[in-house]
């Protein structure tokens, strides 16, 4: 047991609490709902031991066999452990498809296929990735990519795809050595090029191959491409700060700090206003902003605030709501204003028809095969 004193914004006395000491688990799937009528959302920020139970749970809260759509987030996913990358996507392709296998000079090829396949459940998938997005994210991607499973949204991923073994040494040490690489269904290459490049330009300006490297076909015959990374069927940015957004990040005017300093959100609570689940930021809410940035002399100009108004409301009604009611309810209203998750939602009929074309393209496949075999 631990006592901790907290002082708070709007109590004159400070707060007494008694937290429990324990383990924090560290969950993969951050939060699962839906994001509106028939159309599923899961967070999955990491592959670990208990991923794939964490998304079979969240595919049966979601009720996922009667969903319209389903979209995965896997934006900012480094990664993780390849049985689990295998096992997510085995919950999303049909038995027997490939998922992902590995290779290198000295090291013989090896597969992954999906040994259970999805059970039925074929609802339209939509994929949310970016450039921080890695490894595991991409054997998922890229599997779900070449069997036209779904469709995948954002920014080309990172490119990390090697395969390393570790040799221990004395002194309970040891040597990490590159053996194989990863490669998708298809044949492409996960890893991005890194012998043509700097340090620097590869880890921070993400460089890629002007010219693909490698041109592989989907099981429908759409073309893409290896050598650099998962790249999206559908680009979208993510869009940047403006320099108004800078400022206020950087001086905690939005947030509190971790020092517990600053934050406009907190000072608000401190007022001790009525917050229910239809709270929005009004006229009189950025009045109280205003005020708070001037006697915390932040300069703003009246244009700089209605350049950045929606982008202010939905920051400040996002601190509010995780304060107030829980984490999940603040990333919701991050989601609200999202581009890449409303670009999302608009492809699941895209993703729809892919998956319908490619399951016929393979039917017909199989069938003209299975008709040459016969004499």
């Amino acid at each position: 047991m631990v006592k901790i004193t907290v002082s708070r914004e709007g109590y004159p006395e400070p707060l007494m609490f008694t937290v429990t000491r324990d383990e924090i688990p560290r969950h993969s799937v951050d939060i699962a709902f839906l994001l509106k009528p028939g159309v599923g959302y899961i967070r999955l920020s990491g592959f670990n031991e208990t991923t794939d139970h964490e998304i079979a749970d969240a595919l049966k809260k979601l009720d996922a066999s009667s969903l319209d759509g389903l979209i995965l987030d896997m934006r900012g996913n480094p990664g993780g452990l390849l049985n689990e990358a295998v096992a997510v996507a085995d919950m999303f392709l049909d038995k027997n498809q490939l998922i992902v296998s590995h290779h290198g000079r000295n090291s013989p090829e090896r597969r992954y296929y999906a040994v259970r396949g999805n059970q039925g459940m074929a609802a339209p998938l939509v994929i949310l990735v970016n450039n921080n997005s890695a490894s595991a994210t991409e054997i998922v991607s890229g599997a779900v990519q070449d069997h036209d499973r779904g469709l995948i949204v954002g920014e080309t991923t990172f490119g990390k795809g090697l395969v390393q073994t570790v040799t221990p040494l004395s002194e309970n040490t040891g040597l990490a050595l590159t053996t194989a690489r990863y490669y998708t269904p298809s044949g492409r290459l996960i890893q991005r090029d890194y012998k043509s490049v700097s340090l620097y330009e590869y880890h921070y300006e993400r460089k890629v191959p002007e010219h693909p490297t490698e041109v592989r076909l989907t099981d429908s015959g759409r073309q893409v491409t290896g050598g650099g990374g998962i790249t999206p069927d559908i680009v979208v940015d993510a869009p940047k700060l403006t320099k108004f957004q800078q400022l206020l990040l950087r001086d905690d005017a939005l947030f509190p700090a971790e020092t517990g300093a600053g934050g406009f959100t907190r000072y608000f609570l401190g007022t001790k206003p009525a917050i229910t689940k239809d709270f929005e930021v009004d006229d009189n809410v950025m009045r109280m902003f205003r005020e708070y940035l001037s006697k915390h002399n932040v300069r703003y100009t009246e244009p700089e605030i209605a350049e950045n108004q929606d982008w202010i409301k939905r920051k400040i009604k996002q601190e509010v709501f995780m304060s107030v009611f829980n984490m999940q309810e603040g990333f919701k209203v991050l989601l609200e204003g999202d581009p890449q998750v409303q670009k999302a939602v608009e492809a699941i009929p895209q993703a729809r028809a892919l998956y319908q074309n490619a399951r016929r393209v393979v039917a017909q496949r199989m069938a003209a095969s299975g008709s040459m075999d016969r004499p």
